[in-house]
């Protein structure tokens, strides 16, 4: 029905077809209101209730408490790597868990603002595994703990989440965001920029307990920078990302129509066996990362050599099947397999991969 290929890019990343239909549907007159979404007012009453929909299918897809706030910032992840730390140290301490590329940019970042320590890291095997959590020496006077919980570069993420001895829980959710179901009320802060399995890029959600949000900030913090103007704006001090927003809600949706976050979580550990079990099994590719903390998000492989590598990423774009390659931090092959990836499409891949194994071997 439409000449599109199959995307395994890990952000901005393909997007259930049934809600571009609908997009697309809606694209120049939003429901009788005679405009697109991108020309609407936010301070008119249809935005208004396009947000507040978005907001309250969130709320149901998570089962949020009502004691968090729902927050839709611009600036994306990065930006909450300078935000987190702004608004949450209260001594000027924070403990960093290091296990790939985005937690490592998140703690050099917070190390601009206070004392900020890695108290645990995987570093020294390339972000492979994911360090012992049961013990960590997290300090007394600690405003919080962080971890990236599914590492979009190097394919890992927490089966379990640390015990941080009572300090808060701040979480990068950015690649797992809306995968698997998730208990709010275990964290004081989860965020995920939404462009990897949520919709365009442009934005983050920040999903953050009522207490968190402070207003005895230093006052040298821009406006836009403290999470309470957001909260006490509704997320419209300025103009929002309102097109952002609006595809949000509609993945909101489209997610609960079909069974929600449960369901969500039993597709994406069926389609990544197909691809994990393939990596297994093949004596060509292989994956890179421990076995018991694979990613259902984001699966790396490689081969003998970069020279391979490069033969296979052309051999599979030509068979319609676009952004294999690898972060350009780490090289290799990458496969993100996000909510929108239907099953089919990692069974065409794998059948693909094992021709060009057949073909070469």
């Amino acid at each position: 029905m439409y000449d599109r290929t199959y995307n395994f890019s890990a952000g901005p990343a393909t997007m259930p077809v049934e809600v571009l239909e609908e997009i697309r549907d809606e694209m120049l007159n939003y429901r009788g209101s005679g405009m697109c979404v991108m020309e609407m007012s936010h301070r008119s009453k249809v935005f208004q209730e396009i947000y507040d929909n978005a907001e309250a299918d969130l709320r149901k897809l998570m089962n949020i408490p009502d004691n968090y706030k729902v927050l839709f910032i611009q600036g994306g992840a990065t930006l909450q790597f300078s935000m987190i730390p702004m608004n949450l140290m209260k001594n000027g301490v924070a403990d960093y868990i290091v296990t790939g590329a985005w937690s490592k940019k998140a703690f050099t970042e917070a190390k601009k603002f206070g004392d900020v320590k890695c108290i645990a890291s995987s570093e020294d095997r390339n972000y492979s595994y994911i360090p012992d959590l049961t013990d960590l020496p997290i300090r007394d006077n600690a405003d919080y703990v962080y971890i990236c919980e599914n590492e979009t570069i190097h394919g890992t993420t927490y089966q379990t989440l640390p015990d941080t001895k009572g300090k808060i829980l701040v979480s990068d959710q950015s690649s797992m965001f809306l995968s698997k179901p998730c208990n709010v009320s275990d964290y004081g802060v989860i965020y995920g920029g939404v462009q990897k399995n949520i919709g365009p890029a442009g934005m983050a959600i920040v999903i953050i307990r009522e207490d968190l949000i402070r207003e005895d900030l230093d006052p040298k913090t821009p406006v836009y920078l403290r999470y309470d103007t957001h909260a006490g704006a509704g997320s419209m001090y300025n103009t929002p990302n309102c097109w952002a927003i609006y595809v949000c809600g509609k993945v909101f949706k489209y997610l609960l129509d079909r069974g929600g976050l449960e369901a969500m979580n039993e597709r994406n550990v069926e389609k990544a066996k197909v691809l994990y079990d393939f990596l297994d099994s093949s004596k060509m590719f292989k994956g890179t990362v421990d076995k018991d903390v694979r990613s259902l998000m984001n699966v790396p492989f490689v081969t003998e050599s970069k020279d391979l590598d490069a033969e296979v990423i052309a051999y599979t774009k030509k068979a319609g099947f676009d952004n294999l390659k690898g972060h350009k931090s780490v090289g290799g092959l990458r496969a993100s397999i996000y909510n929108a990836m239907p099953k089919e499409g990692v069974v065409a891949l794998v059948e693909c991969l094992k021709k060009f194994e057949a073909e070469r071997g």
